[in-house]
């Protein structure tokens, strides 16, 4: 029982650092645009980075509010409305949502206990595992970020500042890497430390 725990909370710790990895990105994202770019649209039947804040900021609220005792797909859960802007017509109101929807995710996170490791979470009455509920909220969310990021570098075009390796650093990134020696080490803390500061 003690290993099956002590696995659990490295997949508990290793996800919350991957949660976070994926938050900076779209904090770092959201800092070079500015508001009228956050609402952008290539057409009116696609999302804005704005729409997309706000559908995973309903899907955070709904997943992650009292995570073992209800349905992750709550009733008061308006999934369609999260794909319409009328209530929101600024950046800050767009990221407002975005820190109270994480801020939600950490929470329910940071407060499993091994005592919550055999319960079930479910979602839309399907029974999840810990596993398997962090995993699919962690796939959901990085897929929203990488259209969050593909979204901004279209957007500012050449004056985007890079949120991994740029092009030509590659050789550069793997020398100063492999010149620290062997380690443990996440592999996301070379991107926070170089790149996302």
């Amino acid at each position: 029982m003690k290993h099956n725990n002590d696995l659990m909370d490295s997949f508990l710790s290793n996800s919350i650092t991957m949660f976070t990895y994926y938050k900076t990105l779209g904090d770092k994202t959201f800092e070079q645009l500015s508001e009228e770019r956050m609402f952008w649209q290539s057409s009116k039947h696609d999302n804005s980075i704005a729409l997309i804040v706000k559908h995973m900021w309903g899907n955070m609220m709904s997943r992650w509010t009292n995570l073992f005792t209800e349905d992750g797909e709550k009733e008061w859960r308006r999934r369609e409305e999260e794909f319409q802007l009328e209530d929101i017509q600024t950046k800050e109101e767009v990221l407002n949502l975005w820190e109270e929807g994480w801020s939600c995710l950490f929470s329910a996170l940071n407060n499993i206990e091994p005592a919550n490791y055999q319960q079930l979470i479910y979602i839309r009455s399907k029974g999840h595992t810990i596993l398997e509920a962090v995993q699919r909220q962690l796939t959901h969310y990085s897929y929203h970020v990488g259209q969050i990021v593909y979204l901004g570098k279209m957007i500012q075009g050449q004056h985007w500042e890079s949120l991994s390796i740029a092009k030509g650093d590659s050789k550069k990134f793997t020398e100063n890497s492999q010149s620290k020696g062997q380690r443990r080490e996440h592999f996301t803390q070379e991107q926070f430390d170089d790149k996302l500061k």
